[in-house]
């Protein structure tokens, strides 16, 4: 639009030319919109708000005399608020490249100052409270020509051909000398171990492999050995198997042919041996019944003809009693006791006989076991008696 002019986001619009809005300023400072600006009667300018650097290269003489040549990079840029806006465009809005001139030259001052007031040693070992004193004595010169310092980094301190430094530094580039030694040769130590750890676990491998290599040898040629007689051995199995097989038909036929020779042979002679056994045994219980049958007739016979005689007997008796000279003692008890004696000594007499001639006789008619005669008959007495 005509007369409209915006700035940019990383730049101030400078208006001149007027009163208003201006205050005690010689002119209107517009950020972050834009502006109507009339032509002819008012003058835009721009200042630029972004990050600037500024490079120092100063030598300076610390608090011992020695002479150090300090460089350091300074980030800086104009403040954000209205007063340092003003205070830096009325100073550097027609050369802005002034800005890093003046900012190196005012550091370079400062660092003259404190670094006079230091020993070598602090300034080496203690950078950071260097750049921090620095900040802080250039803090309100900085803000009166309205620039602000984001950082002060000091990039290197030399001293030149003194060697101070370095021989500060010899005792510790001494120290880390032996330790860096130290660890070389712990390190070489630590590579030789694990160099000789590394062969001798590969001796223990080859070892293993050579080991296990004969043992697959070992079991490559078992094998082969085993193929080998696996022929003959199968042969010599199946030769043997056919002997046992030969064998058991063998003992089968011979079990065989005995069990016919005891069907054929043994059993008819057992039966005929048997049969002869019980005919036999037959036999001779017949032969027994037939002598006991025929004793016990002849036995009978005899009692018979015993009891037959024996009234003769007794009558005998008496009469030989006839003559004799018998006194009676007791009348006719004493005759019926006589008589009675009479009667028992013929009945002894009847025993004593049948004692004799009891044994029977065999069927065939000759004497008994015990040589006994048959019975025989006295012409003029009873039988039986001799």
């Amino acid at each position: 639009m005509f007369g409209y002019r915006v700035p940019a986001p990383d730049q101030a619009m400078l208006i001149s030319g007027g009163r208003r809005g201006m205050g005690v300023a010689p002119f209107r400072v517009v950020t972050g919109h834009g502006a109507f600006v009339l032509p002819v009667f008012r003058k835009t300018r721009f200042l630029t708000l972004a990050m600037c650097e500024s490079e120092v290269d100063e030598t300076c003489v610390s608090h011992q005399g020695i002479a150090l040549t300090v460089r350091a990079v300074i980030a800086f840029k104009v403040g954000n608020d209205k007063e340092s806006i003003v205070n830096a465009g009325q100073r550097f809005l027609s050369d802005q490249d002034q800005m890093s001139v003046l900012t190196g030259r005012i550091f370079a001052g400062h660092l003259r100052s404190i670094i006079g007031s230091m020993t070598v040693e602090e300034i080496v070992t203690e950078r950071q409270k260097l750049a921090t004193e620095v900040l802080e004595t250039s803090k309100t010169e900085m803000a009166t020509i309205g620039l602000t310092v984001d950082s002060l980094q000091i990039q290197s301190i030399d001293d030149g051909q003194t060697g101070y430094i370095a021989a500060m530094a010899a005792p510790h580039k001494a120290a880390i000398q032996r330790q860096a030694q130290i660890a070389q040769a712990l390190a070489t130590q630590q590579s030789t171990e694990a160099q000789q750890s590394a062969e001798r676990n590969q001796a223990e491998y080859q070892r293993q492999t050579a080991v296990v290599r004969a043992q697959y040898s070992a079991e490559v040629e078992r094998a082969q050995a085993e193929a080998a007689q696996a022929g003959p051995l199968a042969q010599a199995q199946a030769q043997q198997e056919v002997l046992l097989a030969q064998t058991e038909l063998a003992q089968r036929a011979a079990e065989l042919r005995q069990q016919q020779l005891v069907a054929e042979i043994v059993k008819p002679a057992e039966a005929e041996a048997e049969r002869i056994r019980v005919l036999a045994t037959a036999e001779a219980n017949r032969m027994k019944i037939q002598a006991e049958a025929a004793a016990s007739y002849d036995r009978v016979a005899l009692d018979r003809m015993l009891i037959d005689q024996l009234p003769l007997i007794v009558k005998e008796a008496a009469n030989g009693l006839a003559g004799a000279n018998v006194n009676v003692l007791n009348g006719a008890d004493g005759l019926s006791e006589i008589a009675a004696g009479l009667v028992s000594q013929g009945l002894t007499i009847l025993d004593s006989v049948r004692a004799n001639l009891g044994t029977p006789r065999s069927p065939d008619g000759s004497a008994g076991p015990d040589g006994g005669s048959s019975p025989t008959r006295r012409p003029d007495g009873p039988p039986g008696i001799e």
